[in-house]
């Protein structure tokens, strides 16, 4: 054990009641349960993305990289294939991730890269003040549609799916037992963890009674089963008056990004020296 102060003096920024002050102790909480595992503290990586919740890596005392905005994926994808033995966190947010970087999302998750993300889904453009992003509501009146916003939110639960992530949870920052557990689980995850964390921003759209009248723990759900997890996933699809399901709603085992990689490049190296010998002979 290090006995390092996990919290930065840096100051902090985030407005009174953010559902980021309970992520940043859940990750707190959670490093420190990782060092007591045996895992390095100079092995965790956090990345960030531009928002409210980048200001995550200058609270947590751990290395970490700020990225461009909607950019957190790929450098994550980079730092995990060139060091595998690295923890790689991701900390974005929803327009952060949902908007500039949606394609980049679908990517590592169709390539099964060994990261886990937590997105920050306040469901609103924070940072700027209250824009809407791509998971607010029908009718969302903000600072760029005081009008009420005329189209329906995606869900990003049922995209990753589709998408071929191998590890699928939501989480609630009213709720941060249960999301800390989500996101250790997601740790250990062999592969793609997607977290969405549904995140209270308390200035520009808090939502804390109305998830607090909705969400529930999913028990009693097999987690294996992609079909179940589709519906799981589509019981808030589109009707903001159903029940909200806190968990892991999908996991499966399919083998990584790195190991495919250093796999190839070790069928790539055998050619290349059979190719050598082959030569050898003829000279």
């Amino acid at each position: 054990m290090t006995g390092r102060n996990l919290v930065t003096g840096a100051q902090n920024t985030w407005c009174p009641g953010c559902g980021n002050f309970v992520i940043q102790f859940a990750l707190k909480n959670i490093i420190q349960a990782l060092e007591k595992e045996g895992v390095n503290l100079d092995r965790i990586v956090l990345v960030t993305g531009i928002g409210c919740h980048a200001k995550m890596a200058d609270y947590l005392n751990i290395n970490s990289f700020y990225s461009i905005h909607g950019r957190t994926l790929p450098v994550a994808t980079a730092m995990k294939m060139a060091n595998p033995d690295l923890v790689v966190l991701v900390c974005a947010g929803d327009g952060d991730c949902y908007a500039e970087g949606l394609d980049h999302l679908i990517f590592a998750a169709k390539r099964n890269t060994d990261i886990t993300l937590i997105v920050h889904n306040n469901r609103v453009y924070g940072l700027t003040t209250g824009q809407y992003t791509p998971t607010s509501p029908l009718g969302f009146k903000g600072r760029s549609t005081p009008g009420g916003t005329v189209e329906e939110p995606f869900n990003p639960l049922e995209i990753m799916l589709a998408s071929g992530a191998t590890y699928v949870a939501r989480g609630c920052t009213r709720r941060m037992d249960l999301l800390q557990k989500t996101i250790m689980d997601g740790i250990h995850h062999p592969g793609f963890a997607f977290i969405d964390v549904l995140q209270v921003c308390a200035s520009y759209f808090n939502l804390s009674e109305y998830y607090d009248a909705r969400v529930y723990e999913i028990k009693d759900h097999d987690e294996g089963d992609f079909e179940a997890a589709c519906r799981k996933a589509r019981e808030w699809d589109y009707n903001e008056d159903a029940p909200v399901g806190l968990g892991t709603m999908y996991r499966t085992i399919r083998p990584t990004l790195e190991k495919r990689f250093s796999a190839a490049r070790g069928n790539e190296k055998d050619r290349s020296a059979t190719i050598r010998k082959v030569l050898e002979k003829r000279a």
